[in-house]
């Protein structure tokens, strides 16, 4: 049985868990979303998304 998620829809629910669980505090959850916003408009953007690809493919191609 394989599971597609968005990666977004992950990452949403890690943090919904760092905030309730781990004591992440919404202003620093907000300025990790904005970071994130500024950073895709950066040259970094074309990498680090080709690196998530990557790294996606490597945990996709694992067969448990």
């Amino acid at each position: 049985m394989v599971l597609s998620i968005s990666g977004v829809v992950l990452l949403g629910v890690i943090v919904f868990f760092f905030l309730k669980k781990d004591g992440l505090k919404m202003t620093h959850a907000i300025v990790c979303a904005l970071f994130g916003f500024y950073l895709s408009t950066t040259t970094l953007a074309p990498s680090i998304r080709a690196t998530g690809t990557s790294f996606a493919n490597l945990i996709s191609g694992f067969r448990f």
